[in-house]
């Protein structure tokens, strides 16, 4: 569970590795600085959350909302 930026940076990184990309390859890959990445994966507080999800999805981190349950979403799509 990601309750603070450190666990969101941990997870970064931890799928980022799996991936056997540097920090470097990530950061080119969202378009951004070498340093950005560090910061983030280092639990960075004021990381720039659109930089962060683009670094969560380049490397297969999907956010999902988990009050978001399956009730709920029918109960939207009726409207």
């Amino acid at each position: 569970m990601i309750s603070n930026a450190e666990n969101f940076g941990t997870m970064v990184a931890q799928a980022r590795r799996a991936l056997g990309l540097t920090q470097r390859d990530l950061a080119l890959a969202i378009n951004t600085g070498e340093r950005f990445i560090v910061d983030l994966e280092a639990g960075k507080p004021t990381a720039q959350l659109g930089k962060a999800l683009a670094a969560a999805k380049a490397v297969g981190i999907r956010l999902v909302d988990a009050a978001d349950t399956s009730e709920s979403r029918q109960q939207r799509s009726m409207l």
